[in-house]
């Protein structure tokens, strides 16, 4: 299969920004504080990739390729060589007592030589198709070319790239599965003369309403082809297996790649009675399990359950949240310096793979008039239809026997400037005091204004500052006359999902990305929180007082309407985009119902 024509490079691609426009330090994929749980819930959808490996031992396995490997075709300016690698010819995997198998971690690698391997992934609006273009630039140009139909469903990577082959030791073939492969997935150098840095995004977006994404690996980098999934595990009792993993033909033959297959050695072991692990001992609950929480079940959201059924063991797994994180792989830096029992954001730490110290706030609060003028870029706040709609009973803290309509939504900025929002308290005082901040085109604060407070939740699984009045959800009837209004009127801001990457100045690298360092502890004199350019704050609406009761409803068509910046307190470029709609219809009897969720355009994610 052959690339496809070439093509003129149609829109701009933008590198992340490092300027006062988004501040703050290194953060990952977050999950902590008050947005979850329940038995009767859909899935939500995952977010790939957050992990990013603090180093890769590849470097032998590119140098020694297995015997029989295909030779890599002559280098060609400004087209990548990629080549499937194992970093290690044997791995152990644990099959602990809470899950149903073990995830097919095998250390396989995609490498990058020669030139980037750059896709921009797009789709015209929620009626249009996604479109995949690979970009190659030689130094001199840049091209593109738009891959074949069907090599990818969603934002979430190439699917079908993998073709996995697991064979137990009598020969007889186990697992027999394919795997898709996201390139932006936990990577790391190669050789030490690679790029120093990876300036690609950090993760292939799942969220529904993903509008535009950039995948990429750097040359002389190499991007891991396991995505972490609680929810595709694979059966393998305790014993030595073999595993051979190789690439798809169609990718093979789109781009260039020799027809490698590594081998690896794969030993199954079980969790002990007493919390280790050892080849066919007896396995036990243990604080091993803790997988489910180093658990602040939490306003953003974590892992899910297969699609359509309620989470095991009545945790509610999701993009944010919930009880666990949402890195699909988890880092093998992590696993080896033994913190992989301990997911779920806290002080300190994010995903569980990278350290995020807190935003820092401006020194002081602001002087001087406020105002800013009208030709300084400014963020644009736009809402998104909800999805992840379930009816709940109450149990999770609101009046139980009662019937309540949870939801996920998400405000995302589609730019030119991120909005960035400071608190300041005065000594004694219950609330802070909320400035919006802009800056120009150079990064240089050039105004203010007072944008209303800043208060401190005290409830359990929030426990951090909210900026008042961001975002506001209503039900509405059919005819849109009447409204329940959410509690939800208070958030913490944080980059949790990539919604269109290829917007102008969005920021490939967002940094407040989880709660226990972008919301400030209760002694705090004064925070910062960002929505950076390209990137939405899914909030899931599972918490006491978050989603609308429905009890005294009766059965019909209802509208969940999420409207960003309600008061207008934010200055933005447009406040005409605020508002989305998602259609819903209620039925059932009271303490048994239901609700059906109908696609919205191209989009089925009830």
């Amino acid at each position: 299969m052959a690339l496809a024509d070439e093509e003129p490079m149609t829109s701009q691609m933008t590198s992340p920004t490092n300027s006062p426009n988004s501040p703050g330090s290194d953060g990952a994929a977050e999950g902590a504080t008050g947005r979850t749980s329940g038995q009767d819930r859909r899935s939500r959808l995952k977010r790939p990739g957050l992990a990013a490996l603090a180093s890769l031992t590849v470097v032998a396995a590119v140098a020694g390729a297995a015997p029989g490997a295909g030779a890599a075709p002559a280098a060609t300016p400004g087209k990548p060589q990629l080549k499937l690698i194992a970093a290690s010819n044997s791995v152990t995997l644990t099959r602990y007592e809470w899950s149903e198998g073990v995830s097919l971690q095998l250390g396989t690698y995609v490498s990058v030589d020669n030139a980037p391997l750059e896709f921009q992934v797009t789709r015209k609006s929620y009626k249009d198709p996604i479109v995949a273009k690979q970009i190659l630039r030689d130094g001199k140009t840049t091209k593109t070319k738009t891959l074949p139909k069907g090599m990818l469903n969603d934002f979430s990577g190439l699917s079908g790239f993998l073709e996995i082959s697991v064979k137990n030791a009598a020969g007889e073939e186990v697992v027999k599965s394919e795997g898709n492969f996201c390139p932006n997935n936990a990577s790391g150098r190669i050789r030490p003369d690679a790029p120093a840095t990876n300036h690609y995004p950090q993760s292939c977006s799942t969220n529904p309403w993903t509008l535009g994404s950039v995948w990429g690996v750097e040359k002389g980098w190499a991007a891991n082809t396991t995505n972490w999934d609680y929810d595709k595990t694979v059966d393998l009792p305790v014993g030595e297996y073999t595993a051979q993993v190789g690439v798809a033909k169609k990718y093979r033959d789109l781009f260039g790649m020799p027809d490698d297959r590594p081998t690896i050695k794969v030993t199954v072991r079980e969790e002990t009675e007493e919390g280790g692990e050892g080849a066919g001992l007896t396995t036990s609950k243990s604080s091993s399990s803790a997988h489910h929480g180093g658990g602040h079940g939490g306003d953003h959201a974590a892992q899910s359950a297969p699609a359509g059924q309620p989470a095991q063991d009545g945790h509610h797994y999701g993009p944010r949240g919930a009880d666990a994180p949402t890195p699909p792989e988890l880092s093998y830096a992590l696993q080896d310096r033994g913190l992989a029992n301990h997911l779920g954001d806290g002080t300190g730490h994010t995903d569980g793979s990278r350290i995020a110290p807190a935003l820092k706030p401006a020194a002081k609060r602001p002087t001087g008039k406020a105002g800013v003028a009208a030709s300084v870029p400014k963020p644009d706040l736009r809402s998104l239809p909800a999805w992840d709609i379930a009816v709940t009973d109450g149990e999770d803290g609101d009046a139980p026997g009662k019937d309540y309509l949870a939801f996920s939504a998400n405000v995302w900025n589609a730019g030119p400037a991120p909005l960035v929002v400071d608190g300041f308290r005065k000594p004694g005082a219950d609330l802070m005091d909320a400035y919006q901040y802009f800056y120009d085109a150079d990064g240089k604060q050039v105004g203010y204004t007072p944008t209303g407070t800043m208060e401190w939740d005290p409830r359990i699984g929030h426990e951090h500052w909210h900026f008042t009045d961001f975002a506001s959800y209503r039900l509405l009837s059919e005819d849109q006359t009447k409204e329940v209004r959410s509690g939800k009127e208070a958030f913490c801001l944080a980059n949790t999902d990539a919604i269109d990457y290829t917007v102008k100045n969005a920021n490939w690298h967002p940094e407040n990305t989880d709660l226990s360092t972008a919301c400030g502890s209760q002694d705090a004199i004064s925070v910062r929180e960002v929505l950076d350019v390209g990137s939405g704050d899914t909030y899931t609406q599972y918490r006491p007082g978050q989603s609308f009761d429905i009890s005294d409803l009766p059965n019909g068509t209802y509208y969940i309407q999420v409207i960003a910046n309600p008061e207008n307190r934010l200055q933005e470029t447009n406040h005409k985009n605020n508002i989305a709609l998602r259609k819903v219809i209620l039925g059932g009897d009271p303490g048994a119902r239901t609700v059906q969720v109908p696609p919205h355009d191209l989009i089925n994610a009830p």
